[in-house]
């Protein structure tokens, strides 16, 4: 299955195929419009990696279907980048030309590649018969969110686009009379496979807004008469933190499809709009991909296919199921927590661009390496615990990020919580955590809530609890960990520290360097 395929199925098709704002364009009318620029991409010469710098919007749709049409490659850039990281990720996705809306245009200055502005490249009002197009054709590149690094532009195939829209669209049985909120920034996988490709595959109409807004979230569903939409986590708890109103449930939504919701959030959003949830775990590079079913556990990931296994970051063998004590806690990580693996191969993962050395260390030994950690029940569901560069080593104990995230954000005074390691005085690490208050929490009442909960052990609570007004988060609203992890207690925050022996925390004076020295 291809995009190009997808698409000319759509080229006399009469009904609404594109709404944004107050314009409307009809499938037969984007379609030519997509052919139009693929006959402008031609010209350049050898079909080209064209750079896209924009929000949401009709053109970035039309762009994309014009790479179909014409063989070129279309990159994804992030408009949060700045200055020489937004410049290498030009140059390392060999991208020919840049097109860009006007305001983002300053940010390229100096680039030595051709930038014009998006709205420059006029359709060419002549025939154009698209290039035939295979399934592993490329046909984007993507950037990864490089909360651990540089990002990586991981190659996105025809099929990489096509069979999740038409799955999804099967799946939750999409039509001509249905349309699809897409409001999560195009540049990344999420809007493009789980919310324009859906769209386009099941041949409703697809909204687009310019960017995410948590108060736009319900007038928009309910201007565009939007039945499904795609998320991911961060978003979704947004619009839940939105004032309730009586009659929020009355809206045309239906399906809601996303990744990273917390659990209390999934459940809140489903009642308070009246709509189904279905969260799934995945990333950009594909290399696994399941969704939670009706009977999956709170907080759980769901049950993965059978190929898919946690494997022991040291040993490379298969992780023993997961034991609890009495009060629910975690009793065997260091042997059951382990590593995502698919272990049958790269599953829908089409390699990094140009990255030879990224390749091998997510294809090791044959089989897709995530970097994610997590662990199963007894019963095979799979629960997150963080990320592999997330790992913590406390007192000779390997203890995932994520169980105790869980924790934090049960407090309703807490509306965003990440948690990290820095060193400990003498080997290995401490736990720290950065919050985000929705309203007053001080240091006594902070202690006697996690001295209360019986499944966050004695190793897991945090020794140092970092108040901050926002985490810093990448453009898809990924928290960057590792600089809280670098600052440490080396910040002008307020940081409260908890006292040895007993379930309290104190604070600790501002910039005086880190208590452990």
């Amino acid at each position: 299955m291809t995009v190009t395929e997808l698409l000319l199925a759509r080229a006399d098709d009469p009904r609404p195929g594109l709404r944004f704002e107050d314009e409307t364009q009809t499938w037969a009318e984007h379609v030519r419009e997509c052919l139009g620029l693929a006959a402008r991409l031609t010209e350049l010469g050898t079909p080209p990696h064209v750079g896209i710098l924009a929000d949401n919007g009709p053109r970035f749709s039309a762009l994309l279907g014009a790479c179909a049409f014409s063989g070129a490659v279309l990159v994804g850039l992030n408009p949060t980048r700045r200055g020489e990281a937004l410049a290498r990720d030009v140059r390392v996705s060999d991208c020919q030309l840049v097109l860009t809306e006007e305001k983002y245009a300053p940010l390229l200055a100096g680039l030595d590649v051709p930038v014009s502005s998006l709205d420059s490249l006029e359709p060419a009002d002549v025939a154009f018969d698209p290039v035939p197009a295979k399934p592993d054709d490329l046909l984007m590149l993507i950037f990864t969110s490089g909360t651990s690094g540089e990002p990586k532009a991981v190659r996105v195939t025809h099929e990489k686009i096509a069979f999740p829209g038409k799955m999804l669209a099967d799946r939750f049985g999409l039509s001509s009379s249905d349309t699809v909120y897409v409001s999560m920034p195009m540049f990344h996988s999420n809007a493009i496979m789980a919310g324009w490709a859906v769209g386009l595959a099941a041949g409703g109409t697809i909204a687009l807004r310019r960017k995410f807004s948590a108060s736009g979230f319900l007038p928009d569903v309910r201007k565009f008469g939007a039945t499904y939409a795609n998320y991911v986590g961060k978003p979704l708890s947004y619009v839940v933190a939105t004032p309730e109103h009586p009659d929020d449930a009355d809206n045309p939504l239906r399906i809601v499809y996303g990744n990273e919701g917390a659990e209390a959030d999934l459940a809140e959003f489903g009642r308070r709009f009246g709509c189904h949830v279905v969260d799934a775990f995945g990333s950009t590079e594909g290399g696994i991909g399941f969704a939670r079913t009706p009977d999956s556990p709170p907080g759980s990931l769901g049950k993965p296919t059978a190929e898919v296994a946690i494997l022991h970051p040291e040993t490379g063998k298969p992780c023993p199921p997961a034991e609890f004590d009495a009060d629910g806690r975690l009793a065997n990580g260091s042997e059951a927590v382990g590593e995502l693996v698919n272990t049958a191969g790269a599953g829908a993962f089409a390699g990094y661009y140009k990255n030879p050395e990224a390749d091998a260390e997510r294809l090791r030994g044959g089989q897709y390496h995530t970097g994610d950690l997590a662990y199963a029940d007894a019963e095979g569901f799979f629960y997150f615990a963080g990320r592999l560069g997330d790992w913590l080593r406390v007192d000779g104990e390997n203890l995932g990020t994520a169980p105790i995230e869980r924790v934090l954000l049960r407090h309703p005074a807490v509306s965003e919580a990440a948690v990290y390691p820095v060193p400990d005085p003498v080997t290995g690490d401490q736990v720290m955590a950065a919050l985000v208050l929705a309203a007053p929490l001080t240091p006594v009442e902070l202690g006697e809530f996690l001295a209360a909960q019986p499944d966050l052990g004695p190793k897991q609570l945090p020794r140092f609890v970092r108040i901050v007004n926002e985490l810093e988060k990448t453009s898809t609203y990924k928290i960057v960990k590792r600089k809280l992890s670098a600052e440490g207690t080396h910040c002008s925050d307020p940081v409260l520290m908890l006292t040895k022996g007993k379930n309290s925390y104190q604070p600790v004076p501002p910039r005086t360097g880190s208590p452990l020295a």
